[in-house]
């Protein structure tokens, strides 16, 4: 009974993790443009980028940016 407890809390979280990440890259135009703003004045910064952007930790907007401006060649 108690694997059927501990399963059922993974599965709670794992959904939870999915649907995070998926709204970190979703980005207001405004918020696109600061990153993109921000960047260019600071380079890699990320944790002085998301401190002008309320609710947006370093981590987010370093993925939102490595992922939409990577320039790795697949």
């Amino acid at each position: 009974m108690a694997d059927l407890d501990h399963s059922s809390d993974d599965t709670s979280v794992d959904s939870r993790e999915e649907s995070s990440q998926d709204s970190k890259l979703e980005f207001s135009e405004d918020e696109e443009t600061l990153v993109a703003l921000m960047y260019n004045l600071i380079g890699e910064r990320w944790s002085l980028i998301a401190g002008r952007i309320p609710g947006r930790t370093a981590e987010e907007i370093e993925k939102y940016w490595t992922s939409r401006y990577s320039t790795v060649s697949e």
